[in-house]
């Protein structure tokens, strides 16, 4: 979805967060040991992947990851990038179609949910987190289920497309590729930003 395309809130949202990207990048530069920089420049970037569709969104949570990855190398103990940082890992665990390497991020960002309840052991929301996680493997399979559909229902449209050449059927076969990519994307994404709204409603 392009900017143009953006209702004004969502608009406004995405302004906010690349402005947030380029404080924390500012501040980053004068301090590069500041834990809650990082963090706070990771959680922009992970936020700013929703509005990102196919490798766009892909990079930025990666992105994201690198940043979290570096505040805890700074504080191991910074609860607040632990959970973040298990958000975005169980957003890249969505990118995977196959289970077992799916469920590896999620194992991953259970750990990091449990260690950031270690810290603070009455956070409802790293609670909640952790909850949550132990029913990503399951969501993973209904949406891997719902791609194979429709990855059938695309083969039975270019079916009788075939005598028109190889060409269409690259054409068409690139175009929902990057169809599938933005929705990978968006499930992931969707299950961290759930988590995110529910702290600060």
């Amino acid at each position: 979805m392009t900017p143009v395309e953006l209702p004004r809130e969502e608009l406004e949202r995405m302004i906010f967060f690349e402005e947030a990207c380029q404080r924390a990048e500012s501040d980053h530069d004068k301090d590069p040991t500041d834990a809650q920089v990082l963090t706070r420049w990771g959680g922009a970037l992970l936020e700013l992947a929703h509005f990102r569709n196919g490798s766009d969104a892909v990079d930025m949570i990666e992105r994201a990851v690198n940043k979290f990855d570096a505040a805890l190398k700074i504080n191991p103990r910074k609860h607040d990038a632990l959970w973040c940082l298990g958000n975005a890992l169980t957003s890249q665990g969505f990118l995977f179609r196959e289970q077992s390497k799916a469920e590896e991020y999620f194992d991953r960002a259970k750990s990091c949910f449990q260690r950031a309840l270690n810290e603070e052991p009455t956070n409802e929301i790293y609670k909640k987190a952790l909850e949550m996680t132990d029913k990503a493997p399951g969501l993973h399979a209904e949406l891997q289920r719902q791609l194979a559909e429709q990855e059938l229902e695309q083969k039975k449209v270019r079916m009788p497309q075939s005598s028109a050449g190889s060409t269409t059927e690259a054409s068409v076969s690139s175009e929902w590729f990057y169809d599938i990519s933005g929705w990978i994307c968006f499930a992931g994404i969707a299950l961290s930003w759930a988590m995110l709204q529910r702290e600060q409603n």
